[in-house]
């Protein structure tokens, strides 16, 4: 027997282009992806990092807050419940003298910069989302693909342990030009798409995974984007480097803004 298969043609959709992207005075955003330098703990595969206030490594921060202020971002955005009030509030305590920084990369990053640029405010835009992390698990053991699973997280463990060693031998600075380089967001972003095969019609435990983190990050974007009132605007996001692929995709799929990098402003002339 022969397969027979019929591909029928529709009309092209055409979908209006906004006349802002068409110009080179687009708004710009810089997704910061950075390790969590507090050690909350709270992830899957947790990178344990030295004390960034020891004396060096402050020293290292202040190398990092100037290569930042080349972006002279109008906007802070931070890794932070979208309309909570404690951040703003803290940050408004720091600048008043009543707030000391604490190892959180939010104050580290957000706030000193923030702060040296000048800025009355600092602005939350993460969102809460399920992670089904537990459901791919109990899927794994009961298909016989529990070791293919075990494989998997192995890698991952490998990679957070790498950017560890990396981080012992290297600066703030080199460490996130490392996190953020384009080799190792496309590893990283690769690491979710793992869980696809782990899945059956009816019960897709892998790719319902990566839909609740796509969508946890595609609303994320939704603040970000909300954050621009004008085509002068340039947005820096700080964030854990697991959100940084999907943030830069949705920047690289909207028309209206630019992406920049970090190494954009690491080797631009100077």
């Amino acid at each position: 027997m022969k397969t027979i298969v019929v591909c029928l043609s529709f009309p092209a959709i055409l979908i209006p282009t906004p006349a802002s992207a068409q110009s080179p005075g687009r708004p710009e955003i810089l997704i910061l992806g950075t390790y969590h330098m507090a050690n909350p703990g709270r992830d899957v595969h947790n990178m344990q990092a030295d004390d960034v206030l020891a004396e060096a490594r402050q020293r290292e921060m202040a190398e990092l807050i100037d290569v930042l202020k080349d972006f002279r971002p109008t906007k802070i955005a931070i890794e932070a419940q979208v309309g909570s009030r404690r951040r703003p509030e803290q940050y408004a305590g720091y600048l008043a003298g009543e707030y000391a920084l604490s190892r959180n990369e939010i104050d580290q990053i957000g706030f000193r910069l923030a702060k040296e640029l000048g800025h009355q405010a600092i602005y939350p835009v993460d969102e809460d989302g399920e992670f089904p992390y537990y459901r791919v698990l109990n899927y794994a053991k009961a298909n016989g693909l529990e070791a293919q699973f075990d494989s998997l997280q192995a890698i991952t463990a490998a990679q957070v342990e790498r950017q560890a060693d990396f981080l012992r031998s290297h600066t703030v600075l080199e460490t996130l030009e490392f996190m953020n380089s384009d080799s190792t967001v496309a590893h990283s972003v690769a690491g979710y798409y793992a869980f696809v095969p782990f899945g059956d019609p009816y019960d897709y435990a892998g790719p319902d995974l990566i839909v609740r983190w796509f969508e946890r990050n595609i609303r994320i974007y939704r603040n970000i984007r909300a954050l621009i009132t004008s085509p002068d605007d340039r947005i820096l996001v700080v964030c854990g480097a697991g959100h940084l692929g999907w943030l830069q995709q949705n920047v690289e799929g909207d028309a209206t803004v630019q992406l920049k990098t970090l190494s954009d402003l690491i080797y631009q002339p100077r």
